[in-house]
């Protein structure tokens, strides 16, 4: 049965696009014969070296099923039971996985409020007094997410500054990089110059954001974590038994760069809604545009009027913030389109 969608483009979520035409095909492709389950196939094998390829030679990476499992599974690698992790007070961890953390792996949150989501290494040194005291969570972890929850990347300086911040503490630093590919196309770098030659020790690599379908990757930089991935991931549910399609979507993506081109044009579509957005009245960005994702005030009645038609979030209502997220599958007529409609919203 078809259904057809009565919603014109969504601005509310990059998960709201569907799957590159190239992952589908490489899904099909796996769609052939048997294989053998939870890992030891084929397309399991060819993704494990291009992680390899693309992260350098200490990297192991572990399909898993979903973002906030990825996450799961690579914070549980680095806590103890006491353990505590230090992030942002914006940071999805803290504020969109239900209390996953604390709930699942029985660890304090630090949250720190940040400008613009991001830590700073003086955010970690300044809340290290627990150490060693038995009456308080030790602080273990350092959690970051690139792109942040505003839309701010962190440069590889900044990142490196924290590892280090990080180490000589004797912390470890996780990336939830739920959007890192939309980092590297704004940065113009490599996915490894944000991770591996930074210092990060464990981060997650997003594939559903940027056109899979439910494929997302455990990256481990630090090799005196990775033998504990296997069982975590098993005992975390995030092990597939039909992993060959998971592998092949992550391998698509790290094929010829299909993930710098989807997050590049995601990321142009955002910079092209926000250039459409200068000089309107009534409408002020409020984050600096540098992935996919625009933030903007906007009067309480034109953003009802708008979203009778187009899905989007009302980030913070009390201020009138509004979040509007482009994906790979967004083109300039959308973005036009929707720019004419805000237009309209505000006049009437």
């Amino acid at each position: 049965m078809l259904i057809d969608s009565t919603y014109p483009k969504s601005f509310a979520s990059d998960n709201h696009a569907g799957v590159h035409p190239a992952v589908l095909e490489a899904m099909t492709a796996a769609n052939h014969g048997d294989a053998p389950a939870y890992g030891d196939d084929p397309w399991t094998a060819v993704f494990e070296r291009q992680i390899k390829d693309t992260f350098g030679t200490g990297a192991e990476g572990f399909a898993v099923l979903n973002g906030a499992g990825a996450n799961m599974v690579g914070l549980a690698l680095m806590l103890g039971r006491y353990d505590a992790i230090i992030c942002a007070d914006t940071a999805h961890i803290a504020t969109h996985e239900t209390g996953a953390t604390e709930r699942l792996l029985g660890v304090k949150l630090v949250t720190v409020p940040t400008e613009g989501g991001k830590l700073r290494p003086h955010d970690i040194t300044g809340r290290l007094s627990a150490l060693g005291s038995h009456h308080e969570s030790q602080p273990r972890v350092v959690s970051i997410s690139q792109v942040t929850e505003l839309g701010t990347c962190y440069s590889p300086d900044e990142i490196a500054a924290l590892a280090e911040t990080a180490h000589n503490s004797g912390l470890l630093l996780h990336v939830d990089g739920a959007r890192l590919a939309n980092a590297a196309a704004y940065l113009s770098c490599d996915l490894s110059t944000i991770t591996t030659d930074v210092g990060v020790d464990v981060f997650s690599f997003g594939g559903t954001k940027n056109g899979a379908l439910a494929a997302e990757a455990v990256v481990v930089l630090d090799s005196s974590l990775t033998h504990a991935v296997p069982f975590l991931r098993r005992q975390s549910l995030q092990l597939s038994s039909k992993m060959r399609f998971i592998s092949a979507q992550l391998s698509a993506l790290l094929t010829d760069d299909l993930w710098r081109r989807n997050a590049g044009h995601a990321n142009h579509m955002a910079d092209r809604l926000a250039a459409g957005l200068t000089g309107v009245p009534g409408v002020t960005i409020t984050y600096p545009v540098q992935s996919n994702a625009v933030f903007a005030t906007l009067p309480a009645e034109a953003a009802a009027a708008l979203q009778e038609r187009y899905l989007f979030h009302q980030w913070d209502e009390a201020a009138g913030i509004v979040r509007w997220m482009t994906a790979f599958d967004t083109t300039p007529e959308h973005i036009d389109d929707f720019l004419t409609d805000i237009r309209k919203a505000l006049s009437s």
